[in-house]
């Protein structure tokens, strides 16, 4: 008896040791996820940012005419 009540214990704890680092992975998957959007963002805002300074020199040397 008390040996298949360990084995259960043991059963138990592997399994919750998986969720355990199935969770973390997750975890770890949407934290890329959310730093690969945020440099895309940046990207995107430094490309706007390049441009409109772009706009600024053309409409300062009246190129934009």
């Amino acid at each position: 008896m008390d040996s298949q009540k360990a084995c259960y214990h043991a059963g138990q704890a592997q399994g919750q040791a998986q969720e355990k680092a199935s969770n973390l992975m997750d975890k770890a998957s949407n934290a890329a996820q959310s730093a690969k959007e945020s440099m895309q963002e940046t990207g995107q805002q430094m490309k706007a940012k390049a441009q409109g300074a772009a706009d600024a020199v053309k409409d300062a040397t009246g190129m934009n005419k």
